[in-house]
């Protein structure tokens, strides 16, 4: 794909519009589909970006790529220097910007914390999601309540309670400064990220003193765990306490703690909030979907007042919520694009030669972007339409697409990514979002989309890439 301007300006323009407009999906999209290749190749599935004198850029959608780069020939890729460098400011040396021994230590550190002896425990959101319940009902004099800026609020009490021992009660209280921090920290990372090398054009003073703010409210938390002795933190581990006395127990290193609760929480609240507004959304404008999700839940656990607290146990076992998280991670995957650089001069298995088929040469330092939700909506990876299966439009929502003998071959679906990087909270996320998603079902019967103000009719969701996916409009509904 070539670009008329230098250093391809003219996309780097369109890509930030097409953020703008929240239109970023079509955006790559055209680009993937105008791409010039050899006549005999009709869905082009890896792209070179023609940047001119600047980096070249491979764009992939391909599963085959997507496992090379993530397990195949892991060595090969990793986050790279420059990622670093963009993203140190915000994350630091933690585990989402670095490579190598740096890259395993925090892994090492981390892993403890998310065995299953710690995620079973399913009162850590019972407290929140008891908060949660009677604001969807909106107020008195309006019924309808937007689902992310309530569900952004719920996980960041659930997630700071988990790892500080705290939780900010921004539910209680919406107007807290470190959410409002935490947030547009996210957003101007996100702006930085998308102008990759003319990023430096962009302002950083409200972004840092954001971050202060940040830093400030953990770093009471940090000195408080630094105090603790070691048998001190030993007695607070066997007792299960948080996540900061775990890493105060192995490091002393104040940095490195206020690094690793900063990657573990952008990953525990965007993540998870937006997922489960995304499923509402779609669970509110699916009427048939939710009678038969509330039937496995009255049938497992009941409903109302007498139905009980779904244990780890219930929710592995429930297939149907399963099918509908599944589903909701397929259509809107938590990160959309991501990005690997070449460490070293290699190869990608797929894309090159006269047909598609063959190798990709790839020169190291050479930015390499991966769409999951380009490649989890593609239609080549679906039974057809004209098939002998039950076909499901892969464009659309519909759980009832795992309920059959269809599963989605290896690396076709990866919502938590893949091999030695796979998200090690990965359980801890699936028990959050079916807990939640079962007690809000317990009480509320139904759900009613409702269209965002100036439209009269119900869409589908805007969608907007940030750091993660996240609506790029209101996404409306009345709990009933």
């Amino acid at each position: 794909m070539r670009f008329r301007l230098p250093y391809a300006l003219d996309n780097v323009y369109g890509y930030v519009m097409a953020n703008r407009r929240c239109e970023d999906l079509t955006h790559w999209q055209n680009l993937m589909e105008t791409a010039h290749g050899a006549p005999t190749i009709d869905h082009v599935q890896t792209a070179e970006l023609d940047f001119g004198i600047s980096n070249r850029v491979i764009i992939t959608k391909d599963p085959e790529n997507i496992r090379a780069l993530l397990t195949g020939q892991f060595a090969d890729y990793g986050k790279g220097e420059t990622f670093h460098h963009d993203w140190k400011e915000f994350l630091g040396d933690s585990i989402f910007v670095t490579d190598g021994e740096l890259w395993s230590r925090s892994r090492q550190l981390i892993r403890p914390m998310f065995t299953r002896g710690r995620i079973v425990d399913t009162e850590l959101f019972e407290h929140h999601v008891q908060h949660l319940i009677p604001l969807l009902a909106g107020t008195k004099s309006n019924k309808v309540v937007d689902l992310t800026p309530l569900f952004l609020r719920y996980t960041l009490d659930a997630a700071t309670a988990y790892l500080f021992g705290e939780g900010t009660n921004s539910l209680q209280n919406p107007a807290t400064s470190f959410a409002d921090a935490f947030s547009y920290v996210q957003h101007r990372q996100g702006e930085i990220f998308r102008y990759g090398p003319f990023n430096p054009i962009l302002s950083r003073t409200r972004f840092r003193q954001k971050l202060k703010i940040m830093n400030d409210f953990m770093a009471p938390f940090i000195q408080r765990a630094l105090s603790l002795s070691p048998e001190e933190l030993d007695k607070s581990l066997l007792k299960q306490e948080t996540f900061i006395h775990a890493l105060a127990r192995f490091t002393r290193d104040p940095q490195v703690i206020r690094d690793q609760l900063t990657a573990i929480l952008l990953a525990g609240r965007d993540t998870t909030a937006t997922t489960l507004a995304f499923c509402f959304f779609e669970l509110s404008r699916n009427p048939s979907v939710v009678n038969a999700l509330r039937s496995e839940i009255a049938s497992r656990l009941g409903l109302g007042p007498s139905g009980r607290k779904p244990t780890y146990t219930d929710l592995k076992e429930m297939k149907y919520l399963t099918a509908v998280l599944n589903e909701t991670m397929r259509v809107y995957p938590v990160v959309p694009f991501n990005v690997r650089y070449a460490l070293k001069n290699t190869t990608l298995p797929s894309g090159g030669g006269p047909d598609g088929t063959g190798p990709v040469g790839v020169r190291a330092n050479t930015r390499v972007m991966y769409s999951t939700m380009m490649m989890q909506r593609d239609p080549a990876h679906y039974p057809p339409p004209d098939s002998n299966k039950n076909y499901f439009d892969p464009g659309k929502w519909i759980p009832e697409r795992w309920m059959g003998d269809w599963v989605p071959k290896p690396w076709y679906f990866v919502p938590f990514n893949g091999g030695p990087r796979i998200c090690l909270g990965q359980q801890f996320a699936m028990i959050e979002m079916g807990y939640t998603v079962v007690r809000i079902l317990q009480v509320y019967e139904s759900l009613r989309a409702v269209p965002p103000a100036g439209k009269d009719k119900v869409e589908d969701p805007m969608l907007r890439f940030e750091i993660t996916l996240n609506p790029g409009c209101e996404l409306n509904c009345v709990f009933e």
